[in-house]
């Protein structure tokens, strides 16, 4: 019997009444899992490729076999906005079936919640933060709510892999469990995961089973995919006056590049005519745009694509992805003097429905300022929308229903706050403004566009300041191009998406937890308590000894008390603590100020200017008329005009394998068929830099052929990336160590405590992860320094050692309750990359010594 024909009625009604003509491979596959198996499952598949149906259809079918005498089955969701959408989604299928769906966060109503207390039944969905305020305050009723729970269903799980966050959840479910006398099965979904087995044992902790990863073959894909550069505040572009003749035609500039990957000179050119450019851009011209030869003899000149357009397709090596660069015709005109990178979104983007991507809030805010100026100036109607964290409920909501309008062409600018699936209907296109920091962020955003049988497009918007005459060399090579690059590259040639980091020592979690604990259940001595969340499997490298003293110093700041018995309770200073609505999220918050115009709720800001200055936020600037600081908020006015907006720190974490594959494209020849012509120019620029100072090369006696096959038989270099070390003039001098962002700040720190006092090293300032510059001691030479850092990295026996005197690294968000001792012993082992550094500065410099290859592909050193 197939997994079809197993489902409930009222299941294959919905796909009958849907006019599904098959089911997809991950339904397929999810429904074996959880038909036939008692497993935890991890569904792992491309954005819109139905996981939610996957993972629902067989338990709803189970629950229309065997109703459920609690709630049978719990959704969490990193969004209250996701939520709200399954909510919809669910409810309409479970109608028939007479399955509730139950949602449960801040803004349901409590007689929603009162219901569902009164006939526990169904599904219910929830996030993190009201799961924890759940167990915490209704902790007398969790047995009667969930004493038959059989499905804990976690969508978007890589999103909870980020910090705390994950260990929280994780440590929830597990509390969950304990309190209803239940063991339930777990279903992770995400589309975008690395190391998937790590991460099915990271979900099936504590469960006692294991975990089925079906491994589905996907459909050949299609991206619709481009890459252009801009100097930021130059002309809006030089090559756009050449790029259009005196009589409408637009001139495409093809650039064939021979078998050897290097490129000839560009001469052919083609036109277009510009009435019939919006729709040959969907049929042809791609090839041009790709930078890739268009065939000889081929007809461009005509509104209807030939038969010999049809090789638009670039195929990539050895991959079952295609990527098609997007040519299209500008649908409006920037006005003169507009930003070029922004003025190129702006012609790009009227008449479809956009996403632009921008990799800070702040950023988010400038761009979409500067559009709607853009309209103003061209006395057109607002055509932009924005969206990010800041922003208040109603602002969001408001956005994401225009959104979902089919009739409305309007563009959103927005933040990693609509890289999960929240409903915004059909996007036809996404801008990403420079590179995002991961390859998991590239292709979630890439997936929210081309849905409905239409291929996912992204155009990559690269802006740069141009550098100055005298800059320094690091400071003219194009960084966020060549990571872009990398990005592509990594997932195209590799389908690597980077691995979760589950080893970490949480001690900001386990205070969290320790305090929540207490609220929850109460009184309990020492031993118990230390049993209760010591057992907790995320919590596994703390020793009884770090608890210990944890404990002490929540004693000594009143977080906890001793009663007479001898057992502990949440103290007076704990009280208060958790009794926050705040308490519940273990992510970093700002001191935020919430932003008020007349009755209207803007959004928040933090470090909020005095009465008289103005802000950015909503795409609007306003000024400040008043400062509440007693109750943090800000009373506007909105008026004209420009200025920054600032909304906290928004730290990007990039791995090492990134860092080297850019390496890598500065090393190659060849060019990439979305990467256009400008992006092109200024890549060949940056080749040529690399190659004249030496920065591009391999480690000596390696080659690409080599480090694919982990050369000589019986033994792996441990690393085909040698750092590049600069001179740039007297005794001023730059490091590239191609480190991912924790190793660099492992080596950053070596060098300044265990390394300067050797090498005479003075003035040391870094650019994350990129490069660090310094001044070293006349006569010191490459083959010293690279003596030094390679011995002293070897002798480096205890990472503490990299914490400076006196430091307390805070950076989790009840750090501030954990002993300076833990912090520091958190941030060493937990958060310092010190054995990728090390590899990289032992074992980097060109020897192939005895490694071997871990069951994971991860390679270790052993001499």
């Amino acid at each position: 019997m197939g997994v079809f024909d197993r489902y409930a009625p009222f299941v294959q009604e919905f796909i009958f009444s849907h006019d599904w003509q098959s089911l997809r491979g991950i339904q397929v596959a999810a429904g074996e899992a959880i038909f036939d198996t008692d497993a935890n499952v991890l569904l792992t598949a491309s954005t819109a490729s139905g996981k939610t149906e996957a993972a629902f259809f067989p338990i709803l079918t189970e629950f229309w076999e065997n109703p459920p005498r609690s709630v049978g089955a719990i959704y969490i969701g990193p969004l209250k906005a996701l939520i709200n959408d399954q909510f919809y989604r669910l409810n309409d299928l479970c109608a028939e079936a007479d399955i509730p769906v139950w949602h449960w966060h801040g803004d349901v109503s409590a007689s929603h919640k009162a219901k569902l207390l009164k006939k526990p039944s169904g599904i219910l969905q929830i996030t993190p933060e009201s799961l924890e305020a759940l167990l915490m305050h209704r902790h007398a009723v969790i047995s009667k709510l969930f004493c038959d729970l059989r499905y804990i269903v976690i969508d978007e799980v890589h999103s909870l892999l980020r910090g705390d966050r994950g260990g929280q959840t994780l440590c929830l479910i597990e509390r969950l469990s304990r309190m209803a006398g239940v063991n339930p099965r777990r279903i992770g979904l995400s589309a975008t995961l690395g190391l998937p087995e790590a991460v099915g044992a990271f979900l099936s902790s504590g469960t006692g089973r294991g975990c089925i990863i079906p491994r589905v073959e996907e459909p050949s894909r299609v991206w619709r995919l481009s890459m252009e550069h801009f100097y930021i505040g130059g002309p809006l572009d030089a090559s756009k006056e050449a790029a259009v003749d005196g009589s409408g035609m637009l001139l495409a500039a093809v650039a064939s590049h021979g078998r050897d990957g290097r490129a000839q000179a560009a001469s052919a050119s083609s036109s277009i005519p510009a009435p019939l450019a919006s729709e040959h851009a969907e049929t042809c011209g791609s090839a041009a745009a790709a930078g890739v030869g268009a065939p000889e003899g081929e007809d461009m000149h005509s509104g209807e694509p030939s038969a010999a357009v049809k090789p638009t397709i670039v195929e990539t090596d050895s991959d079952d992805i295609a990527t098609v660069a997007p040519f299209d015709v500008p649908s409006d005109h920037a006005p003169k003097g507009a930003d070029p990178g922004l003025g190129y979104i702006f012609e790009h983007t009227r008449g479809r429905k956009c996403l632009v991507f921008a990799n800070s809030r702040e950023e988010a805010e400038g761009v979409c300022t500067s559009l709607r100026a853009y309209c103003e100036a061209r006395h057109e109607p607002d055509r932009f929308l924005i969206h990010h964290g800041n922003l208040s409920a109603s602002i969001r909501e408001s956005a994401e229903e225009i959104m979902r309008d089919e009739s409305e062409a309007r563009s959103i600018v927005t933040t990693a706050t609509l890289e999960l699936g929240i409903d915004i209907g059909r996007m036809e296109r996404a801008f990403q403004i420079d590179a995002p920091f991961t390859v998991s962020a590239f292709l979630q955003r890439m997936g929210r566009t081309g849905r409905r049988d239409t291929p996912p497009e992204m155009w990559f918007v690269m802006r740069e300041e141009k550098s100055e005459p005298r800059s320094l060399l690091p400071e003219t090579l194009p960084w966020k191009l060549l990571q872009g690059i990398a990005l592509v590259q990594l997932y195209r040639e590799e389908r690597w998406v980077e691995p979760p980091r589950l080893d970490r020592l949480p001690y900001s979690l386990l205070c969290h937890q320790t305090m929540a604990t207490l609220a929850s259940e109460g009184e309990m001595s020492p031993a118990r308590l230390a049993s209760k969340v010591l057992g907790l499997t995320f919590f596994h490298r703390v020793s009884q000894d770090d608890f210990r003293i944890l404990l002490l110093h929540l004693l000594e700041l009143d977080h906890i008390e001793r009663t007479e018995s001898g057992g502990l309770i949440v103290g007076i200073a704990g009280e208060r603590a958790v009794n926050s609505f705040k308490f519940y999220a273990v992510f970093q918050e700002n001191e935020e100020y919430t932003v008020r115009s007349d009755s209207q709720e803007i959004g928040t800001i933090v470090k909020p200017p005095p009465p008289g200055e103005k802000i950015a936020i909503a795409g609007h600037v306003w000024v400040v008329e008043e400062v509440d600081h007693k109750r943090r908020v800000l009373y506007c006015t909105q008026v004209k005009g420009r200025v920054p907006a600032y909304f906290g720190d928004c730290p990007g974490d990039i791995n090492t394998k990134i860092l080297e594959r850019m390496k890598h494209v500065l090393e190659e020849s060849g060019a990439y068929p979305y990467v256009m012509d400008r992006a092109q120019v200024r890549l060949e620029e940056a080749r040529h830099v690399a190659k004249a100072a030496g920065i591009a090369g391999m480690a000596p006696g390696l080659s690409r052929a080599s480090v694919r096959t982990h050369g000589v038989p019986g033994s792996i270099p441990c690393s085909s990336v040698r750092p590049s070390l600069v001179n740039l003039g007297g005794n001023m001098w730059c490091l590239m160590p191609w480190l991912g962002s924790y190793a660099f700040l492992a080596l950053e720190r070596l060098l300044k405590i265990k390394c300067a006092s050797h090498l005479g090293l003075k003035g040391l300032d870094a650019s994350r992860p990129y490069f660090m510059t310094f001044i070293m001691d006349e006569g010191m030479t490459e083959e010293q320094f690279f003596k030094v850092v390679a011995q002293e990295a070897a002798a480096l026996r205890d990472p503490l050692e990299l914490v400076y005197p006196g430091e307390v690294p805070r950076f989790e968000k009840y750090d501030e309750f954990v002993p300076d001792d833990l912090v520091r012993k958190g941030f060493a082992y937990g958060v310092l990359d010190v054995e990728g550094m090390r590899e990289r500065m032992t074992c980097g410099m060109g020897a192939v010594c005895g490694c071997v290859e871990g069951e994971r592909g991860d390679v270790k050193c052993i001499g």
